[in-house]
């Protein structure tokens, strides 16, 4: 969606208005590093001030991330899901994973009833990457592609207002796979005095068979169990 210059009255408002409305259209997803203010100054054909305050007030407001030297980013898609963000962020890592359980397990349960071909191949495609990755020991690949299953799935049932939250706490979700993953894999190679090889307590084959099946219990069940043993793993 092409930015439009502004009118002369109320500018910040407009220019906070029409950046916003790139965020809500899509055309900057979360992550994406937004135009400099010398860009967006000449495509609104307003002062630099003025789209300094504009993305200062979204920053505030938690939907855009400054920082220092490197540009300014998209943080959330909305007022809410920047709140929502920034306090979890603060939470602990047991926390966010009752958090993602209350997400993730819905979104099997509505996946196995939605998912169309494009979203099942997406999804293969993913456990795929996870279980390589995992042969050949390459956490840090394995973490990406656990990640993309996750989101893969989210997609899969085509809840818009699910896919924004998802998208919101994204990072937040991210950092949880980092650790527990990692956690994992460490107590796993101090039991075996060596690389883990035991695949059983971090496999989501069941938990895609079951969306193929077009199974929401099974499936609502096979997420909650990935849960119960991310969180088996946290401090109380």
């Amino acid at each position: 969606m092409p930015l439009a210059s502004t009118r002369r009255t109320g500018l910040v408002d407009q220019v906070i208005s029409q950046l916003r409305a790139q965020i809500d259209s899509g055309e900057w997803g979360v992550g994406d590093r937004i135009p400099t203010e010398s860009e967006l100054s000449e495509q609104l054909e307003v002062g630099r001030n003025t789209v300094r305050e504009a993305v200062r007030a979204l920053a505030h407001a938690g939907l855009l991330e400054i920082r220092q030297g490197a540009g300014t980013f998209v943080r959330a898609s909305s007022e809410l899901g920047g709140a929502l963000r920034r306090r979890l962020e603060r939470s602990r890592l047991r926390e966010n994973l009752e958090v993602r359980r209350a997400l993730e397990v819905e979104a099997a349960r509505l996946a196995a009833r939605r998912h169309s071909e494009a979203d099942m191949a997406d999804i293969d495609r993913a456990l795929g990457m996870r279980e390589e990755a995992w042969r050949d020991q390459d956490m840090g690949t394995f973490v990406e592609a656990d990640f993309t299953l996750h989101k893969a799935v989210v997609l899969a049932t085509h809840n818009r207002l699910l896919i924004d939250l998802y998208d919101d706490i994204a990072q937040v979700v991210y950092a949880s796979i980092v650790h527990t993953v990692y956690e994992q894999a460490e107590e796993e190679s101090d039991r075996r005095d060596g690389p883990s090889s035991d695949y059983e307590g971090m496999d989501h084959s069941k938990l895609v068979e079951a969306i193929r099946a077009a199974d929401p219990a099974e499936a609502a069940r096979e997420a909650n169990c990935y849960i119960d043993e991310l969180l088996s793993l946290t401090q109380e």
